[in-house]
């Protein structure tokens, strides 16, 4: 498997954080999709 095509492993603290924040802020969007994709760069994720 080439590198580009590895997921990228993220620790629970993060995914804890990166759920947290969407449940918090996906009133302020139009869909979940929406507050996804604003938060995971400000993590430093993908959405």
């Amino acid at each position: 498997m080439t590198k580009s095509k590895m997921a990228i492993r993220y620790s629970p603290e993060v995914r804890a954080r990166a759920v947290r924040m969407v449940f918090e802020h996906q009133g302020s969007y139009e869909r979940q999709a929406g507050a996804i994709a604003a938060i995971a760069p400000k993590i430093g994720c993908n959405p």
